[in-house]
């Protein structure tokens, strides 16, 4: 049961003669017209248990797009329905117009469309539907709240997308469908060309060149079939905000961009994300797959406030293949995790891998270094240098383990680590 504004209406009036003849009699005799009335129109509103309702999510979408779901009202009944409807979503669904009134008559149906603009990625889930059905008069109506499941997959946006046809195009040149051909000490012989400047002398075959009587070079095609496993820390640190998201939301933009740029180049890529537990493997992820299914595998998944267990998460790297590869921990480089828990699995995974840590660094530390106009702020950019100098000597500090490192802000991290992937096949340590 509902009362609406046309009873608090009525109510009023009824206050009108209590007010000019303040008596018991008279104040018993207008509540006793005011309940009747209520009681009356209530049973004279039709009821809504007969309803049929069901929703139509749209197709699934990437963060940042729009969609939509059509719920569905069927009247089987004999009467007519004056119905007020709350279609309500979850506050992250970004739902537009989710109130509206509808008219239908017996045995006739009402479609509306819902607007909906996500805020957050992951498994969408609709809230109750909320209907109030009135009668001609409309001072008391019917109200349910009704269960009608419907959900939406919002992928994750991937912006680094764009940074795939340049990625892909420096793998080319690299692998010989240009002009251009790099030496990799992991690399495979293809073939012989005139020395040109530039050419690294290394690269002189002597034999060749007395055969030729011109200096000739060997040309080298990377090798192929490799392996890259990427580690995504779930943890709680991956559920710190960083610029408009979390460190988390960064980490897969890199995963993915990563991976597509791996599957470009023959390479073979495994997913882990991982905290307390391995909450997901996916993989190997080659030439004829499809990031697709990558994402829908890490769309439902978020950070939770547990510590990683980077036992676990070593043991579960050093299952994946007995062949080398490279390894990228994508998690904090915060000292303290570093030095206390990551550090010690570094050793057993650097002397069968080629490994490398990236980490999400925050543009707020950067902006608070630079302001420096008050007393305040000084001490402020004092603490951010401090952590930015922090991170900067445990790279250093990385790099002479024989341990790459990759720090930078959130539309950053993607394609710097993408270029340090391509750095490594271009040497041939991959």
């Amino acid at each position: 049961m509902a009362l609406t504004w046309r009873f608090l209406v009525l109510t009023a009036l009824a206050g009108i003669p209590i007010a000019l003849r303040p008596q018991a009699t008279t104040f018993v005799v207008m509540v006793g017209l005011l309940v009747i009335a209520g009681l009356l129109d209530w049973l004279a509103a039709p009821g809504i248990r007969r309803l049929g309702l069901q929703r139509t999510p749209g197709p699934r979408i990437r963060l940042t797009e729009e969609t939509h779901a059509v719920l569905t009202i069927v009247n089987p009944s004999r009467r007519t329905h004056r119905l007020h409807v709350r279609d309500a979503w979850a506050p992250t669904a970004g739902a537009q117009d989710i109130r509206f009134r509808a008219r239908i008559r017996p045995g006739g149906t009402h479609e509306r469309t819902t607007v909906l603009k996500p805020t957050r990625r992951g498994l969408l889930r609709a809230d109750r539907v909320t209907v109030r059905s009135a009668s001609l008069l409309g001072l008391v109506a019917r109200q349910r709240s009704i269960e009608v499941p419907a959900s939406i997959t919002v992928l994750p946006p991937f912006h680094s997308r764009r940074h795939l046809p340049s990625k892909l195009q420096r793998l080319r040149e690299l692998e010989g469908r240009t002009a251009v051909m790099l030496k990799g000490a992991g690399s495979e012989f293809d073939s012989l060309r005139e020395y040109a400047r530039g050419d690294d002398v290394r690269a002189i075959d002597w034999r060749a060149t007395a055969r030729a009587q011109e200096v000739m070079v060997r040309t080298y095609r990377p090798e192929r079939d490799r392996r890259v496993i990427i580690v995504l820390d779930s943890s709680r640190l991956a559920a710190r905000r960083v610029g408009t998201g979390t460190a988390f939301d960064a980490a897969i933009e890199s995963a993915l961009l990563l991976t597509g740029l791996a599957a470009g180049a023959g390479d073979r890529t495994d997913v882990l994300i991982a905290d307390a537990r391995v909450r997901a493997r996916v993989g190997p992820i080659g030439r004829s797959a499809s990031l697709d299914h990558l994402m829908h595998r890490i769309t439902p998944i978020m950070p939770e406030l547990l510590e990683a267990d980077w036992e676990t998460i070593t043991s579960a790297v050093l299952g994946v293949t007995s062949h080398r590869a490279l390894v990228v921990l994508v998690t904090a480089l915060d000292p303290a995790t570093i030095g206390e828990d990551v550090l010690p699995a570094l050793p057993l995974l650097a002397r069968r891998h080629t490994v490398a840590i990236a980490s999400v660094a925050d543009p707020a530390l950067t902006e608070m270094a630079q302001a420096r106009y008050s007393t305040e702020q000084v001490y402020t950019a004092a603490a951010a240098e401090r952590d930015l100098l922090e991170s900067r000597s445990l790279g250093h500090a990385l790099a002479g383990l024989g341990i790459h490192s990759v720090h930078e802000a959130p539309d950053d991290l993607p394609p710097a680590l993408a270029d340090l992937y391509i750095a490594l096949k271009t040497s041939g340590r991959l």
